[in-house]
């Protein structure tokens, strides 16, 4: 069994910001990519950002320059620092990560629950 569980979300005013957490745990053989997408009242979901296990990383054109996505292998944690957020941002953050848990010859998608992330003066 597979979790991820996130943390870090909550009320900020437009220009603060935020660092969101997401730890895998259970049975892992090996994480490949992760990442962060987001849902905002009436729209569709959409990616944020993503990070492979080698590092590469991917944002969606509204938060480049502005949010930062990292991890921590030995941690199985990815986090996305959100600095100068704007109301605009305000969503249910969640989670995803595609991870081997037995063998590389089977990877599934994983989610987490979500968190809020809501700016408003």
């Amino acid at each position: 069994q597979v979790q991820l569980v996130e943390s870090g979300g909550g009320l900020v005013q437009p220009g603060g910001s935020l660092r969101l957490s997401c730890a895998a745990s259970g049975t892992i053989f090996s994480i490949y990519t992760m990442g962060w997408y987001r849902q905002a009242p009436g729209k569709l979901r959409e990616l944020v950002a993503r990070i492979t296990s080698g590092g590469s990383t991917d944002y969606a054109d509204s938060v480049k320059g502005r949010f930062t996505v990292s991890r921590d292998n030995a941690k199985n944690t990815v986090y996305l620092q959100m600095n100068n957020l704007k109301p605009d941002d305000t969503a249910v953050y969640k989670c995803n990560a595609d991870i081997a848990p037995f063998s590389k010859a089977a990877v599934f998608g994983y989610w987490g629950q979500g968190t809020q992330v809501t700016v408003s003066s």
